[in-house]
């Protein structure tokens, strides 16, 4: 090895063309180099660890006590870092619904962590939802979604919004999905008590991605299938999930692998403050959320606010508790969020020439051992060997 090229040998790799045992993975600079090849003397010795690309999460609205929407830097760079020692190697930040001047302002400061490397770009979620439907978000800040007040927002993301979710219901709905579509932002259904029909005309109008489905929308009636049916069965979208046990019972996620398969869902964390953290009180935007157990709810009104999840744990549950294929979680926790965010090329996939995103997992618990971005070490590099020397 030369000063800045690494080899991790002995671990188990998830490739997109299936997992190989003892595998050997170089990595130059920033870059993944190579596959396989002969051992060096050098190389770290990652025999009994499953290496794993980077996790990608779309939707994510703090961790470590910060909070996304404070907009103050300091505390998005916490909130990033938080999730990056779980695994999240890329991180589109999520806002809350929030005064419109105050949002943009909010979208200033991630648009610069988004030129600076820190982020990939920003989602607003709210204030363009039902009010039937809002959740964790502030009712009397609710707007409709007027496409020149969607603009604006997506405008302030100057060049870095990336997505949208609204209620495609709402005056206005469908023509901002179309503005959107056309803008190239993602359109996302969500927060919403759109019916199945309206949910079809969304997608045909451009939405592609269903914001935590299930959670916030109408659940599936047989007479009235809601947008849940709507969403799941049409190729064109990808479903987000919260695989926490909190949001969704294991029974229904399977339901939703089962319908639309991993190639069409993204794990997620939707994770507020207090991921990365204990229980206490927190903020989430204008609100206050308390967390006990690990579940955070609304102080005013009990609703549950967002996870405490890191991607971590939602790779570990979705192999150990849904019986998912390694190779199953990494294309819900790495390839589909990065092919959304256009990132394709670059990360998603443990390939040549990729970004060397690596998360090191224990091959028996899952558990994270360690985390690489971009070539460099962010935690867990002195638990590995030099491969035929003693730890």
């Amino acid at each position: 090895m030369t000063a800045d090229r690494t080899a991790l040998a002995g671990a188990r790799l998830v490739l997109p063309g299936g997992v190989i045992d003892a595998g050997r993975i170089s990595v130059a600079g920033t870059r993944v180099a190579g596959l396989g090849g002969e051992a060096e003397p050098s190389d770290l010795d990652l025999t009994g660890y499953t290496v794993v690309p980077g996790f990608v999460d779309l939707h994510v609205h703090g961790g470590g006590g910060a909070s996304y929407a404070s907009g103050i830097a300091e505390e998005a760079l916490t909130a990033a870092r938080t999730h990056l020692e779980h695994g999240t190697t890329t991180t589109m930040a999520s806002t809350v619904t929030g005064e419109i001047d105050e949002v943009c302002r909010q979208a200033a400061v991630l648009s610069e962590l988004v030129e600076d490397g820190v982020l990939a770009g920003i989602h607003f979620e709210g204030p363009f939802i039902s009010h039937n439907r809002c959740g964790a978000h502030r009712p009397d800040l609710l707007r409709d979604p007027d496409p020149a007040l969607v603009r604006k927002l997506a405008d302030a993301g100057r060049g870095h919004t990336k997505m949208f979710t609204l209620a495609p219901e709402l005056p206005g709905g469908l023509e901002s999905v179309r503005m959107l579509s056309e803008l190239g932002i993602i359109a996302a259904v969500g927060h919403t008590d759109s019916d199945y029909e309206v949910t079809l005309r969304a997608i045909d109008a451009g939405a592609t991605v269903a914001t935590h489905l299930f959670n916030a929308m109408p659940g599936i009636q047989h007479r009235a299938p809601g947008p849940i049916v709507a969403l799941l069965e049409d190729e064109r979208v990808t479903v987000e999930l919260v695989n926490d046990g909190v949001h969704l019972h294991p029974s229904v996620v399977e339901l939703a692998y089962g319908t639309a398969g991993a190639e069409r869902v993204a794990l997620i964390t939707d994770a507020m403050g207090a991921a990365g953290m204990g229980d206490g009180l927190y903020p989430l935007g204008p609100l206050q959320v308390r967390v006990e157990d690990g579940v955070a709810r609304l102080v005013e009104g009990g609703s549950i606010a967002g996870s405490t999840l890191t991607l971590d744990v939602a790779f570990r549950r979705a192999v150990t508790v849904l019986g998912l294929s390694l190779n199953q979680a990494v294309t819900s926790l790495s390839t589909v969020p990065a092919r959304l965010m256009g990132l394709g090329d670059t990360i998603g996939t443990l390939e040549a020439g990729k970004n060397a995103d690596l998360v090191v997992l224990d091959s028996d618990s899952y558990e994270l051992a360690a985390v690489m971005r971009r070539g460099e070490w962010i935690v867990g590099a002195d638990r590995f060997a030099r491969a035929g020397n003693p730890a």
